[in-house]
């Protein structure tokens, strides 16, 4: 017969014992044994649950971000700098022509956060390499003509390379870089730009900031009297802006906006005259695709096509507007919820954006290797 368990003579020996310390007896339950056989199968079941799931999701991520296109890190002379960043080719041997991307306002590095792979994979697929620089960590000090110069030698230094078609390469330019791309198409070295893909461009740059701020006060409801008193506002610092006032005069006026920054006034103050409308008449008679969000609250997109059509050449303009689309070209209802673009960006790049607008883009260059 079994030995009755003593009764724990100190506090430690009161722990729960183990099982190999119960007793085994005839007719002794086996209850402690079973909760933690099930707990214990529980538990390794979750975990294997979720490693699946964590693997499965890696998984979906990894081959997500998985482009059909080959990425080298490059150096550029540009501008009396040296700027790293990205040229992304087709699978198969060059030369390729070549797309150099132009970017909008803000710090961007090469690849915009993996934003531009999308663009660079529908462009690898009608044959074309991709270029794209970091921008300078002083863009703040830069103007739009320093911004120019910048592109035109990247052109130089990517036509002098052996793996690029230095007869066909063009631009591709966002937002704030639509005051750039004209400067570049008429100023550049022979052979020259063969086309311009513009997304979201602008053509004068008070104009511009006029819209942005109706379409901002209508989209939150505004009242008319916030917005008579938000556009006096504005045209109080064009005032300041156009006398050339200092950054501590405008922070002293009513209304400054107190988050703006000295430099960002700088750059403000020297490029607030910025209008395209000259450059845009002096481009020779090269494609042009002018791209545009329905939903764009930063640019007014029939103005800009309007003067487009304008000012260039007869027969080199195609225009894409996609309903649903913002500023950036992303589909509205993802950009305007925080999560939901998060979750995209990670789990299906390809899904920001707007049903055929890469695909429209990819068509275009393969009309332009013709």
């Amino acid at each position: 017969m079994a030995r009755p368990l003593r009764k724990p003579s100190t506090p430690a020996a009161s722990a729960p014992p183990t099982t190999s310390a119960l007793p085994d007896a005839p007719g002794t339950s086996p209850a402690p044994r079973k909760p933690r056989r099930r707990l214990r199968t529980a538990l390794l079941g979750t975990a294997a649950v979720l490693l699946a799931t964590a693997l499965l999701l890696t998984g979906v991520v990894l081959r997500q971000h998985d482009y059909a296109l080959r990425e080298q890190r490059v150096t550029v002379p540009a501008a009396g700098r040296e700027l790293p960043g990205v040229l992304a080719t087709p699978e198969g041997r060059g030369p390729f022509p070549l797309v150099v991307f132009v970017h909008g306002d803000g710090p961007v590095d090469a690849t915009h956060d993996g934003f531009y792979r999308p663009y660079w994979e529908a462009f690898a697929r009608a044959g074309y390499a991709s270029l794209s620089l970091d921008k300078p960590a002083d863009w703040l000090g830069q103007t739009m003509d320093d911004r120019a110069r910048e592109t035109t030698d990247a052109l130089v230094w990517a036509a002098a390379r052996p793996d690029v078609d230095p007869a066909r390469i063009g631009l591709w330019g966002a937002s704030q870089a639509g005051w750039v791309l004209p400067k570049v198409v008429a100023q550049a070295p022979a052979p020259g730009v063969r086309f311009v893909i513009a997304v979201g461009t602008a053509v004068n740059w008070h104009r511009q900031g006029e819209y942005n701020l109706r379409a901002r006060l209508r989209a939150e409801g505004a009242s008319a009297v916030r917005t008579a008193n938000a556009l006096r506002t504005r045209e109080a610092t064009l005032a300041l802006l156009r006398r050339g006032a200092a950054y501590e005069e405008y922070q002293a006026s009513p209304g400054a906006d107190r988050e703006l920054t000295a430099e960002r006034w700088s750059f403000i103050s020297r490029n607030h005259t910025a209008d395209a409308t000259t450059d845009l008449r002096a481009m020779p008679s090269v494609p042009v695709l002018l791209i545009s969000g329905a939903d764009d609250l930063n640019v007014d997109g029939a103005e800009t096509e309007a003067a487009y059509r304008s000012l260039l050449a007869p027969g080199t303009l195609t225009v894409r507007r996609y309903p649903g689309a913002t500023h950036a070209l992303v589909r509205t209802p993802i950009e305007r919820s925080s999560w939901r673009l998060a979750l995209t960006a990670v789990f299906a790049p390809r899904a920001l954006f707007p049903a055929g607008l890469l695909d429209d883009q990819r068509r275009f260059l393969q009309q332009q290797r013709h």
